[in-house]
């Protein structure tokens, strides 16, 4: 069995990093830090620094971690296909095995096909939806629920995605179960984050941004003293709601107000995961490009490009968008250059959101369809539609 860094890793998932996250704190690709835990490589002498101060804890202490390499423990694989025979003995330490495997997908999501994913989210939410029927203590019945917001809630992130953001319905009652699971436990945050996902759904789905704004101001509400992070992103929505809505006035209050949640994120966030300095610099971008401020958009989202250090789902959605800022301000050939980048980072994550903003930049494009440079990137648009 390969030898592994368990204890770097485990202090990573303690203050409540994924790998992306750290990673992008660290300025470095996800495999860089994969390869650390592994055990393949050692941080470099000038990370160490800046890598002890993301995992709070001394450079001493971080030399201790990195020393620390040994086999990786055995995963209860055999305990998990033993309860799935025999449901009744289903424990803690087979619920503890199943989110952290939902924990890993989850960590994926943004940097791997969705549809690759699919299927074995969808057999791990399965297996928590039948365990729960067998359990018989209310601490075992609880830690099963909490399973079912985490699974329910990437399985309509999944569906959506794979679809390329056309199956709002199947996507939505997803949500919606990890919404009721999450008021089951009490959850708040949870569920706010459930709901916040369905704001997508009609804010870039069925172009409704009405109920867009109305379920992310819900979100942002709910969550407000329990989480700065999902409020803030909440807020964020509602800022782009309100600028699809024509309304300038709302949107930059919106964004005032999540950049305060942002302020207030506390090392203790519950959750901090979700959070990325890239996402206030991405989502303000869209809303002046909703609002016709193109120069306004392409700064906001060129701040985000500092950020962007590997090719994740939202770098399409960035660069995608920052090829809209340059054709709306008759910029070809900045357009043409951003939207092969973007179309780059698609073909290798096949990100709904970013096959939506590539193809809307395209059809954006067409006025300069005999220059050679569009023609080129009209036509690797057509292999990515045959191939989507």
């Amino acid at each position: 069995m390969p030898d592994r860094r368990h204890r770097l890793a485990q202090r990573r998932k303690t203050v409540g990093l994924s790998q992306e996250r750290l990673a992008e704190i660290m300025q470095v690709d996800r495999s860089t830090v994969v390869r650390w835990e592994r055990a393949d490589t050692e941080p470099q002498p000038w990370h160490r620094p800046r890598l002890a101060a993301a995992l709070k804890v001394t450079v001493e202490e971080l030399a201790e971690l990195i020393a620390d390499v040994g086999e990786a423990p055995s995963r209860p694989d055999d305990r998990l296909d033993y309860v799935l025979k025999h449901p009744g003995r289903v424990d803690l330490v087979t619920v503890a095995y199943l989110r952290d495997r939902l924990q890993r997908f989850d960590e994926q999501y943004e940097s791997v096909p969705s549809s690759l994913l699919l299927a074995s989210v969808g057999q791990l939410h399965g297996q928590v939806a039948f365990l729960r029927r067998f359990a018989t203590t209310g601490v075992l019945q609880r830690a099963l629920i909490a399973a079912t917001v985490e699974s329910a809630t990437l399985m309509g992130q999944l569906v959506w995605d794979a679809s390329q953001r056309r199956d709002h319905a199947a996507a939505g009652a997803y949500f919606d179960q990890a919404i009721d699971a999450a008021h089951q436990v009490r959850d708040v945050v949870a569920a706010a984050n459930a709901e916040l996902r369905k704001s997508y759904l009609a804010l870039y789905g069925t172009a409704d941004p009405a109920a867009g704004l109305t379920l992310a101001h819900r979100a942002a509400m709910t969550s407000r003293n329990d989480s700065q992070v999902i409020a803030g992103l909440a807020q964020l929505h509602v800022g782009e709601a309100r600028a699809m809505l024509g309304d300038r006035r709302g949107c930059e209050t919106a964004l005032g107000t999540a950049e305060q949640h942002f302020a207030r994120i506390a090392p203790d966030e519950s959750a901090a995961m979700l959070f990325c300095p890239s996402q206030y610099g991405r989502l303000a971008g869209s809303c002046w490009l909703s609002l016709g401020k193109p120069q306004r958009a392409e700064a906001a989202l060129e701040s985000t490009r500092q950020f962007l250090t590997q090719q994740r789902k939202s770098t399409a959605i960035v660069l995608g968008n920052l090829a809209l800022a340059s054709i709306r301000q008759r910029d070809v050939d900045a357009a043409v250059v951003r939207l092969n980048e973007a179309i780059d980072v698609v073909e290798r994550t096949r990100s709904g959101g970013g096959l939506t903003v590539v193809f809307a930049a395209a059809r954006e494009l067409r006025p300069w369809r005999e220059q050679p440079v569009v023609d080129d990137v009209m036509d690797r648009l057509l292999t990515l539609m045959t191939t989507a």
